[in-house]
C-alpha cells in the first residue's frame, strides 16, 4: 500500500471546493504519504502552506477541463501556476484540434505552455474518451515532441476516464520515454492494480484515502 500510496495524486478539483476540503486533502496526503495533491490553482498557494515540510507536491490543472483556452491564456496560467508553487502542471490538449487531426497545433499548444515553465513536470492530458485510436496515438506523439513528461489519459469531467485498454495503447507509443498517468473513475484498489499491470506510472484519483483503506 505504501508503493501504491506514493504514485497517487490526490485530487479534489470540484467547483465548490473549500479551503477545509483542501486542508482534509494535504493532511491525507501526509497521512498516507500520496505522491502529490492536486488542486485547482486559486489553492495552490494554500495547499503549499498545509504541506510545509512534507515532501508532498502540489500539482495543479491548466486550461481545464476543455482544452479549448487560448494558448496564450493555457502559458499565462500555467506561468502563473509556477510563481504560486506549483509542483507539476496537468495540461489538458485543444481536443479540438485534435478531432481535426491538427497536430502541429496541438503540440504547438503544449509545447509553449511547457517551455515557459521548465523545471516542472508536465502531463499532457489528451482525453482519451473523445479520441479514436488512431488520433490517442497521435495525441500521444504530439504530446511527447511537444516535451511532456508524462501523458494522462482524463480530466474526469468528460464521458469516460480512464481505461486499461487506453493505458495499455499509450504505453505501445510512449515505451519509457515518458510516464502514464490514469485518471478519472478510479476508485478501487482492484483498479489501481489494473492500471499498474497496463502501464500506468502515476494515478490521480480523488479517492485515493479510501483506496489506502481498502482491504487487499
Amino acid at each position: 500500500m505504501e508503493n501504491v500510496a506514493g504514485i497517487i495524486d490526490h485530487t479534489l478539483l470540484k467547483a465548490d471546493a473549500t479551503e477545509a476540503e483542501i486542508r482534509r486533502l494535504a493532511d491525507e496526503a501526509r497521512r498516507y504519504g500520496f505522491y502529490s495533491v492536486c488542486v485547482n490553482p486559486y489553492y495552490i498557494k494554500t495547499a503549499k502552506a498545509f504541506l510545509k515540510g512534507s515532501p508532498v507536491k502540489v500539482t495543479t490543472v491548466v486550461g481545464f477541463p476543455l482544452g479549448m483556452d487560448l494558448t496564450e491564456a493555457k502559458v499565462h496560467e500555467a506561468m502563473g501556476a509556477a510563481l504560486a508553487g506549483a509542483d507539476e502542471l496537468d495540461i489538458v490538449i485543444n481536443i479540438g484540434a485534435a478531432k481535426d487531426g491538427l497536430w502541429d497545433v496541438v503540440e504547438k499548444d503544449l509545447y509553449d505552455v511547457i517551455a515557459a515553465t521548465g523545471g516542472l513536470v508536465h502531463k499532457a492530458i489528451i482525453e482519451t474518451c473523445y479520441l479514436t485510436d488512431h488520433e490517442k496515438r497521435e495525441a500521444a506523439e504530439a504530446a511527447l515532441r511537444a516535451g511532456a513528461e508524462f501523458i494522462k489519459t482524463s480530466t474526469g469531467y468528460g464521458p469516460g476516464g480512464a481505461t486499461v485498454e487506453d493505458v495499455k495503447l499509450i504505453k505501445s507509443i510512449v515505451g519509457d520515454s515518458a510516464g502514464i498517468k490514469a485518471a478519472g473513475g478510479i476508485k478501487t484498489i482492484k483498479q489501481v492494480r489494473e492500471m499498474i499491470e497496463a502501464g500506468a506510472t502515476r494515478i490521480g484519483t480523488s479517492s485515493g484515502a479510501a483506496i489506502i483503506k481498502s482491504p487487499l
